[in-house]
């Protein structure tokens, strides 16, 4: 297996580190999300085992790697026939087929139409179920990467509650203030801050930022007002970055649609890096994101997984990648992601040459390939 591209004089730590304290580093760093289907394919292309998701990462030339602490507590919620019951909170899935592939569904909704007395009852975990036993071993093995905690579902409030409530029924608890789901809100995002506490308090001093996500746009703009975004979302957000601050650790939210209109609250609470940029979206696109925020804010991902790589050529896709790092890179403050977890049917060839370019045209100290 020849991993893509060549080696920096700096580590990915120190590479992305770099970025988010606003310097010049030797490449653009890289990151990687992908669905089952296209993982597999990327997996048998370099010659790798299935569940070898460390080799497909270095052999891309992925500078980050996230750490947690795993569940190890009971099943919370019974199995139901063709379906996957989560056994920690007890959202359902079913499996979709589609031409490229399939994918798993959250349905059901078993609390859509829960008071607040059944979401009160309602099983859940606590932060004891949760193994820390790990992350010092876990920060040494991948001392030499960027090390995130979180990820776009961390602190995620309409996703998350929409998996249990259904997203209509999501919308209307936030618009009419229901207690019920305002309940459920608070007991997830309740556990995942404490959780998040304790994960910091062991190696907090080993990462280096934070990750969490809200969806908060369409494509053509907000998907809900501003006033409920600084009623109910903003202050629900605000403990995590508090959290982070303690720790010196910045903060990297994951936004997808038309979110940059919520980019200057967020700022003000002490947002560093911007996530998913979706470039077809309204207000969205690299030139406008960068004339904005560049400077203020690391802008992470923009390659779009609706674009030239799912739907374009080979060439189509390196002039597409070729054309966001001519934007983006300038100055520094960017970081090369796909939008979302690239899709199933993004050819294999596209998505290489979406990472071979990126390592051919990503540097700062050296000319490219």
């Amino acid at each position: 297996m020849e991993p893509l591209g060549r080696p920096g004089r700096m580590t990915s730590k120190e590479r992305v580190r770099t970025v988010f304290a606003g310097g010049i580093p030797d490449r653009v760093p890289i990151n990687y999300m992908a669905n089952a289907g296209i993982d597999a394919r990327l997996k048998a292309h370099f010659g790798l085992q299935p569940g070898d998701d460390e080799g497909l990462r270095q052999a891309l030339g992925v500078d980050f790697r996230g750490i947690g602490a795993p569940y190890r507590g009971p099943r919370r919620h019974a199995e139901v026939p063709n379906r996957i019951v989560d056994p920690e909170f007890g959202w359902h899935l079913r499996w979709v087929e589609h031409e490229s592939g399939g994918y798993w569904d959250f349905c059901d909704f078993p609390l859509q139409n829960a008071d607040e007395a059944a979401v009160a009852a309602w099983p859940m975990p606590t932060a004891d179920d949760y193994d820390l036993s790990r992350l010092e071993q876990d920060c040494g093995t991948w001392n030499g990467y960027a090390l995130h905690y979180g990820n776009p579902g961390l602190a995620c409030i309409m996703n998350t509650a929409g998996f249990l409530r259904g997203m209509e029924q999501t919308f209307v608890d936030l618009e009419t203030d229901d207690p019920a789901g305002l309940l459920l809100i608070d007991r997830i995002l309740g556990l995942q801050l404490e959780l998040m506490r304790r994960v910091l308090a062991r190696v907090g001093d080993r990462l280096d930022f934070v990750w969490i996500g809200e969806d908060l746009g369409t494509q053509r703009g907000p998907l809900i007002s501003r006033e409920l975004f600084l009623r109910h979302i903003l202050p629900r957000h605000a403990p995590f970055f508090a959290l982070a601050r303690e720790y010196g650790l910045p903060v990297m939210i994951h936004t997808c649609g038309s979110s940059s209109w919520t980019y200057e609250d967020y700022i003000a609470l002490g947002l560093r890096a911007a996530d998913t940029l979706q470039p077809e979206a309204a207000e969205m696109d690299p030139a406008t994101l960068k004339a904005r925020f560049g400077g203020r804010l690391v802008l992470h991902g923009c390659i779009s997984t609706a674009g030239p790589v799912a739907y374009g050529s080979v060439a189509d896709t390196v002039a597409d990648v070729r054309g966001k790092l001519s934007v983006l890179m300038p100055g520094g403050g960017y970081c090369f992601s796909p939008t979302h977890a690239l899709q199933d049917n993004s050819p294999t060839e596209n998505v290489l040459a979406m990472y071979e370019t990126a390592h051919a045209l990503g540097w700062y100290d050296r000319p490219p390939l």
